[in-house]
Order: C-alpha cells, then structure tokens, then sequence
C-alpha cells in the first residue's frame, strides 16, 4: 500500500525541498505577477536568488497559484521523461501536478529516502577520511611555520646586530656634524656682524641719496611752476590776439554788409556731373557686392555687424564636403576675421527640417544659430536685420535674391559668399 500524498512543501524531504526552491528560482524571471517578497530577489543571479530568497520562496509557494504559475515555467525548462536525479524528479512532479503526479511524487520521494539511506555511511566514511587529511596537512604546516619562525628569529639577531653597529656609526657621526655645527655657527656670527656693518653703510648711502633726490625734485617743481607760468603768459597775449581779429573780422563784415554763404566750391561741378549721367564717385559703386575689398571696407566700420547664410556660401564654397566639415571650417575661418575687424559676426545654419542641433565649437567673437524647426535660415536673416537700428552698418553675405533684394530694402549691404571666401583665405 502507498504513503499517503504529499501535498504540503514542508512535508517533502530536504533534498526535495531544496531541489523544488531551485527550479523556482530558475524560472523567477519569467513568472508574471510574482509577490512582493520574491520580487525583490528575482533579478539576481539564479544561485543567489535560492541562497537569499530561498525563505521567501518557500512561503510563497504555498499559494496555490503562485505554485501553478511556476509549475508552468518549470514544465516548459524542465523534461517530463523521469531524471536521473529523484529529488529533481520529485520537484517537478510537486511544481507542475500532470495527470498522476501523486504516484509519481511518491515513488520518487522513496528513491530519494533509499539514495539517501545507502550513501550516508559511504559520506561518513569519506568525511573521516577528509578530517585525517586535514589534520596531517594542519601538523605538516605547524612543523613548517616552527621552521619559519625559527629561521625568522635568526634573521632578527642578524638585523639586530647590522642595527647595533649602524647605532655607532650614526652616533660618531653625530658627534662630527655637532663639531660642524659649531663651526657654522661661528662662521654665521662672523658674517651677520659682516653683513650689518655694509647694512650701515649702505643706510648711510641712502639717506645721502634721499637728500639729493629731494632737491633735485624741488628745483623740478620750481622749473615747472616758472614754465607754466611763461605759458601762462603766451597764452593770455595769443588770446587777446585773437580776439581782437575776430573782433576786425566781424566788424569788416558788418561795414561792408557781406551775405552768409553756403556749400563749398564743387558743388556745382558735381551738380553738373550728376545731370550727365555719371555714377556716384563710391566704393560700393566701383567695387560691387563680390568685391572682398568691399566687405573688408564694411567691417573696417564702426560697430559693424556681419550676418552669414551658412549653408548658401559652404554649399558654393566646398560642395564636396560633409556639412559638418562644412560648418566647422566656416566658423574656424571667421575667426581671425573677426579678431581683426572686430565685427559682431552671426553664422545662421538651416534646421527647418529637423530637431536635431548638431554641437558647433564656435571661436570667440562668432555666434552660431540653427533656424527652429518650420522656419528657414531665410527668414531668420530677415528678422535679424529688421532688429537693427538704421544706419548701423548690417553686411548680408548670401547668394539668394529674394534674401537680398528683402535685407537690401531695409537698409542692410549685401556681398555674394565669393567675397567671404576670398578674404577668408588671404
């Protein structure tokens, strides 16, 4: 007749117990819904998970539930043919319950008590066994370390005589470096009372010295008053002078009742030269808007404002290279320009199309803008000139005609990127 069923985990042997906290912690990670208390040890490694949660899987496990879901786990890792291992066999049977597992679970249960029951003496007698070895290896390391301590005692006797005869020696030269210091002593003597007679001396030199320097600044302080005081003088006689020309001048004017005159003398041959035709005599005019003559005249002005289409010169410039490299050579180029014209310089690179903003290492003195998503580079330039005060000097350097034609009516100076490029490279 059978044993009766064993249903509780607390009623199956220790290896069963063991073997069944195992598979369950194998199969942690793919259990849904697992308890709070094995959740926390279900992302350690599988040993560390039966060592450290092995307690709370063994509570967990008496839910019937949670057992069925591991049991699904296991069922799918484990084989169902019969293990070589029982205690495996019996875990399986307990955590996954097929169709007779009761009888299945029983009889592996008895050959996990048989295996057990015949391999306790041979586990008794390979323990002795272990224990007399370890008691030889435990005498054979006592007779080593005596050895060791012996052979360590003499090699203290032997420092300590080495110590001992560098004792002496150290105390002899003591004793010298003592008779040194002695002598040093004396000799520093000799030369601090050396050094405060030239201290004297010098003292003696310097309040001479001082003496002199003060005259010296007094008579200075007298020349100078002298001098102001003749310039004084000049000045005074210069001034009624003057006076007393400008005095004639506007009487003369009255006495022969003379107009006021405006303009200057060409103007009316520039009048007459403008009716015919001819241009006006500028440099913009002469040079036109690719000439990099022209913009370095512009950046030589005033608090000069200088604003690049970014990709419409390096897409002309170097069309050949990735817009990376395009981006960083422009702004590396600008920036001995800009430290020799000291030009407020904005660089504005098209991104209408995209979030991305890739990283730019602008030089001092170079600001470096991307176009907000939607928004073109183009019109970005536009609200850029439109923010200037009139008649701040603002040089748009791009190639598009609308932009041009658009910055141009609002007072800014245009130059094609081959005027840039130009002057970039002398």
């Amino acid at each position: 007749m059978s044993d009766p069923v064993l249903r509780s985990l607390g009623e199956l042997p220790e290896p069963v117990r063991a073997r069944v906290v195992a598979l369950t912690a194998d199969t942690l990670p793919d259990v849904p819904r697992l308890p709070a208390a094995v959740r926390r040890v279900a992302d350690f490694a599988p040993a560390r998970r039966a060592r450290l949660g092995g307690t709370a899987i063994a509570e967990a496990l008496a839910d019937d539930e949670f057992r069925s879901r591991v049991g699904t786990q296991v069922a799918a890792r484990v084989p169902a043919e019969p293990a070589d291992d029982p205690a495996t066999e019996a875990a399986r049977q307990w955590l996954t319950r097929p169709e007779g597992w009761e009888a299945s679970l029983d009889d592996a249960v008895r050959r996990v008590a048989e295996r057990t029951e015949t391999t306790a003496p041979d586990r008794a007698d390979r323990e002795v066994e272990r224990l007399r070895s370890r008691l030889a290896d435990a005498e054979q390391a006592l007779r080593d370390l005596r050895a060791a301590h012996r052979a360590q005692v003499e090699e203290y006797k032997a420092d300590n005589a080495a110590l001992r005869r560098k004792l002496g020696d150290t105390r002899a030269a003591e004793r010298e470096a003592r008779g040194l210091a002695q002598e040093a002593a004396e000799a520093r003597e000799a030369a601090e009372a050396e050094a405060a007679e030239r201290c004297a001396a010098l003292e003696k030199d310097n309040r001479r010295l001082r003496g002199l320097v003060e005259r010296f600044e007094s008579e200075a302080a007298r020349d100078r008053r002298d001098a102001r005081s003749d310039r004084d003088d000049a000045t005074l006689r210069a001034r009624v002078l003057l006076d007393t020309v400008i005095d004639a001048a506007t009487g003369l004017r009255r006495e022969l009742a003379l107009p006021t005159v405006a303009g200057a003398p060409g103007d009316r041959v520039e009048a007459d030269l403008a009716a015919a035709g001819s241009r006006d005599p500028s440099s913009a005019g002469a040079l036109g808007a690719s000439s990099a003559a022209l913009l370095e005249q512009f950046l030589a002005m005033p608090q000069a404002r200088l604003l690049v289409d970014g990709y419409n010169l390096t897409k002309t410039a170097w069309p050949t290279a990735p817009l990376e490299a395009q981006r960083n050579r422009l702004v590396t180029a600008l920036a001995p320009l800009v430290a020799r014209t000291r030009a407020e310089t904005t660089v504005v690179f098209d991104a209408a199309d995209t979030d991305h903003r890739p990283p730019v290492h602008a030089p001092r003195g170079v600001k470096v803008l991307f176009s907000p998503r939607g928004v073109i580079a183009d019109d970005v330039l536009r609200d850029l000139v439109a923010a200037e005060p009139a008649g701040r000097v603002v040089v748009v350097v791009t190639d598009d005609r609308a932009v041009a034609d658009d910055v141009a009516r609002d007072g800014a100076r245009v130059v094609s990127p081959g005027a840039l490029v130009e002057l970039l490279a002398r």
